[in-house]
This record gives structure tokens, C-alpha cells and sequence, in this order.
């Protein structure tokens, strides 16, 4: 009554149609099918992909089917179609400079928060970033800011951008915030308790981010009310992985990393 054994034959092996096609369209994030490396497609022929990290490592793959990861599922990737005329633009929106060479590294550099904070931004504005020479580099946390700021030791032509989860009136973000901030060091932020909330919720196919009760680990308790089975470091990938281009992102991140760029790339000399 329940007709053939459904594990009868090649059970292990893929129908015809099943990993799906996707072109390697430049700065589509993706890892290798073994999961060792993870980079932003940098270049694409016939027969291979190049792919770029968040520290500007390059590594080359065959275009074998199945041969990659993309939100954690396998993927044959495929050259891109012929480009439509008009200039290409980036992930963040920006006119895409073509056949770039990143830039040597500028003495100014922006700091994020966290891992999370660092791959998202490298995923909009990594484009822009090496177009201009900037390096981001992230913290793990700010309670030793204060610290940090002065070890890098600001100053003109060597300026600071800071980017801050939860920088509300009253908190401990924005106290921190108003000890290190000078002519040499803009330290912004967006409301969010997280860089996760800064991803819009329709891009990752909820209604809206749950609220989260005082004492449970934000992350945690997001992924519990969601429903997930997953530990946080692979429902970020998982979120990561839903976004593709600036919309996906709400404005006060936006917003926030633009000035930020303007900020440590302002050519006016410094007072």
C-alpha cells in the first residue's frame, strides 16, 4: 500500500535537479563543499572560481559540481551570464570599480564589535572598503575601549572609527562611547541589542525578531523563540547567508557604517 521501499537503489546519490545552480556573481559569499574556507567570489572563468576572505586571501576551485556551500546547503556555482550594460554596482549600492586591485591598508581603521559585526560588514561594503585602503577589525566587546583607543594612539591621518551595538542614551555603550570620542575617533552605533536585528526581518523569512526577557542570552533566546535547532554560530551563518545586498539591511546600520567610511577616509587634514 505504501508502493516501493523509498531507500531501495542509489538512495545516497542526488536526482537530477536537486543541487541547484547558482552563478558565481562577484562578492557572492560562499565556503568550499569541505567547509575550510569561506570568501566573497572575486573572479569567475570556465573552469574555476576565485575566492577572496575578509583578510584578503585568495583561493582557487574548480566549478565541480556540488563543489560549494551556500547558507550551508551544496550548490554547483556556474559562470555568470554575459553582465548587462551600465556600470556594476556593489553590494552597498556604490558604483563597483572593475578589475580593482585592493589598495594598500590607510594608517585609519574601523572597529565593530564582534566576528558577526566584521562579516557582515565585509559582506555590504568589503567592495568599498578595499576600493579606499580600510581595514575593519573587531573587538569582542568594548569594555576595554577606553584602552584600546589609546594603544592605537589617533591622530591626524591616523583616525579611528568605532562601531557600537545597543548606543542608546543612558547605557553603558554611550558612556564608554563619550570617554574615547575626540577629533580623531567618531564612535557611532545603532540601536539594536544586536547586529543581527540590523538584518531586516523579511530577508530572513520572519514576521519580526522576538523579544527576548531580561536574563536570557539575546542569542540564545532569538534562536529558542525562532525555533531553531542550531547553535548561535550557525544561525548566523544561516542569516548571513539570506543577506545579499544593502536593502537587506535596516537604515540605522547604514547609515552608521557610511559615516564611518566617509570619517577615516575624509581627506581634509585634521586639526
Amino acid at each position: 500500500m505504501y508502493g516501493r521501499d523509498v531507500l531501495s537503489g542509489d538512495w545516497r546519490r542526488p536526482r537530477r535537479g536537486q543541487i541547484p545552480e547558482i552563478e558565481a556573481e562577484h562578492d557572492l559569499v560562499v565556503e568550499d563543499a569541505e567547509g575550510r574556507f569561506c570568501g566573497a567570489v572575486v573572479a569567475c572563468d570556465k573552469e574555476a572560481v576565485t575566492l577572496e576572505d575578509r583578510f584578503g586571501r585568495r583561493r582557487v576551485f574548480p566549478l565541480t559540481p556540488a563543489g560549494f556551500l551556500l547558507d550551508g546547503e551544496p550548490v554547483t556555482l556556474v559562470r555568470p551570464a554575459a553582465a548587462p550594460k551600465g556600470p556594476r554596482r556593489s553590494a552597498s549600492g556604490s558604483i563597483a570599480v572593475e578589475g580593482l586591485r585592493a589598495r594598500v591598508a590607510r594608517e585609519s581603521r574601523i572597529y565593530v564589535e564582534g566576528v558577526h559585526d566584521a562579516s557582515l560588514v565585509e559582506k555590504i561594503w568589503g567592495h568599498d572598503l578595499r576600493v579606499e585602503g580600510v581595514a575593519v577589525e573587531f573587538l569582542e566587546g568594548i569594555d576595554d575601549l577606553p584602552g584600546i583607543v589609546e594603544e592605537f594612539a589617533p591622530g591626524p591621518g591616523r583616525r579611528l572609527g568605532v562601531l557600537v551595538d545597543h548606543l542608546v542614551p543612558g547605557s553603558k555603550e554611550s558612556r564608554i562611547a563619550a570617554r574615547v570620542s575626540g577629533d580623531h575617533v567618531l564612535v557611532v552605533g545603532h540601536p539594536y541589542v544586536d547586529v543581527w536585528q540590523a538584518v531586516k526581518p523579511a530577508a530572513v523569512g520572519i514576521p519580526a525578531w522576538p523579544d527576548v526577557p531580561k536574563g536570557i542570552p539575546w542569542k540564545e533566546g532569538v534562536i529558542a523563540a525562532l525555533g531553531w535547532r542550531m547553535e548561535p554560530g550557525e544561525a548566523w551563518r544561516h542569516i548571513l547567508g539570506r543577506v545579499g545586498e544593502y536593502t537587506d539591511l535596516e537604515p540605522e546600520l547604514l547609515g552608521r557604517v557610511e559615516e564611518l567610511i566617509d570619517f577615516v577616509t575624509d581627506p581634509t587634514p585634521d586639526a
